[in-house]
């Protein structure tokens, strides 16, 4: 009897799935547990297995085509068995998306930009040759983004060479690619120049369809208030390059794969004692409760190529400064490559998100709801400062903090500021 394939759920939150690539062919055997498909969530790139054995006998949607969970996706079953009564069921909505920039109304030419000049068009980038990532049906992998950034380029994705999972196509190999080219050939400019002009609009992927979707649930409902502290860096800089330091002489003598402790990990570590000493701000808000954690689970911002996720360091407050250097290292890298199970990017009871590496002073961060606060940390900058009758100069860093008002009064996040403050300007207490 024949079995259905259909879009599972792969994540907590996950309402509709992307089908990237098929791994099976239609005909191709396939054994229970065996990996039909790769599908993007809305935080990661996961396999959907088979859940019974047999031959593939349909794909009922495209690889590239974004359907609901619960939709049949596929079929298995017995060779030559009939399956028109299933296939006959899949909504004509599932196919492929469209890859054609869309075109300007009529209407609306008289406002939109002035085609490019040929001279312009000229200076667009055409790729070297070089060895397209191998598909099983001959569709070049890449990420949305990357593609939109080939389009706009004018690069021929099958001549890019991927670097991410399998051969996938990312931003960084576009952009590589871009900074390489020659100039294109005359008959290659009308069609750049198409490229150019109007607009393209470009499909969401998943999870910037998930952080739409947060954001609107976030900064609309949620009162939010902000408090800013400005902390001593000195001795954490100084503290770091020691630490950092007595690690690369240990190695030196003994290699151990040691993990360099960052800033930001040491910025974690002070987070999680201070969410300890401070536990009404360790907390979810549940519309007809507040749930207030008793273990300290740190959910860490970065930055993928399509957005943002959050892995989660948990129970931050335990862990030593080089555990956490090593598994922030290791997750951030895995999370780049939507490589993250689901547990291990949810569950996160207060979060922090840092731009000081992109040298901005200070800013505001959108709080991830159920959590009830965020830090939002700037760079860490040389300033003259007052000490007495004298002036120093002092590394400082900004700190601000968002709260959500129905969980933490404007005291009580004062109050975890000061102590964050406290310990990152004395770290010994990091390690006491």
């Amino acid at each position: 009897m024949a079995t259905k394939i259909l879009m599972e759920a792969l994540s907590p939150t996950m309402e509709e799935g992307r089908l990237v690539e098929w791994k099976k062919q239609e005909g191709d055997a396939v054994v229970t547990g065996e990996v039909l498909a790769e599908v993007e969530t809305d935080k990661a790139v996961m396999d959907l297995t088979a859940r019974a054995a047999g031959v593939l006998l349909k794909q009922a949607i495209p690889a590239g085509a974004t359907v609901p969970v619960g939709q049949l996706v596929g079929v298995i079953g017995a060779k030559g068995e009939d399956i028109g009564a299933i296939v006959g069921a899949v909504p004509p909505k599932a196919a492929a998306p469209a890859a054609t920039p869309a075109a300007p109304p009529a209407a609306a030419k008289a406002t939109e930009p002035a085609p490019a000049s040929s001279s312009a068009v000229a200076a667009a980038p055409v790729p070297v040759p070089v060895a397209a990532p191998a598909t099983t049906d001959g569709r070049v992998k890449a990420s949305p983004l990357a593609r939109k950034i080939a389009a706009d380029k004018g690069l021929d994705l099958a001549r890019v060479r991927g670097s991410g999972p399998e051969g996938r196509i990312i931003v960084r190999d576009v952009e590589g690619a871009g900074a390489v080219q020659p100039s294109p050939a005359p008959s290659s400019l009308a069609a750049a120049a198409g490229a150019q002009s109007g607009y393209t609009d470009t499909p969401l992927s998943q999870i910037r369809k998930t952080i739409a979707k947060r954001l609107a649930q976030s900064i609309g409902p949620i009162p939010t208030f902000y408090l800013t502290t400005e902390v001593d860096m000195e001795r954490v800089a100084e503290a770091r390059e020691a630490l950092n330091g007595a690690t690369a002489h240990a190695s030196a003598r003994q290699p151990s794969g040691e993990v360099k402790v960052s800033y930001n990990d040491i910025i974690i570590k002070a987070t999680a004692l201070a969410l300890r000493q401070h536990p009404a701000c360790n907390a979810w808000w549940q519309d007809d409760r507040i749930r207030y954690w008793h273990e300290v689970h740190v959910s860490m911002a970065v930055a993928v190529e399509d957005g943002l996720i959050t892995p989660v360091i948990r129970h931050a407050d335990r862990k030593s400064l080089r555990e956490i250097g090593a598994e922030s290292k290791d997750m951030a890298g895995r999370a780049r490559e939507r490589r993250l199970a689901p547990e291990e990017y949810t569950g996160g009871t207060f979060s922090v998100s840092n731009l000081g590496m992109f040298d901005i002073d200070q800013f505001t961060a959108v709080i991830n709801p159920p959590e009830a606060g965020i830090l939002a940390i700037g760079s860490i900058v040389a300033k003259p400062v007052a000490e007495g009758d004298k002036v120093v100069i002092r590394r400082r860093m900004r700190v601000t903090m968002s709260c959500d008002h129905r969980v933490i009064d404007g005291a009580t996040g004062a109050a975890f500021l000061k102590t964050l403050k406290q310990l990152l300007e004395n770290p010994l207490a990091l390690v006491w």
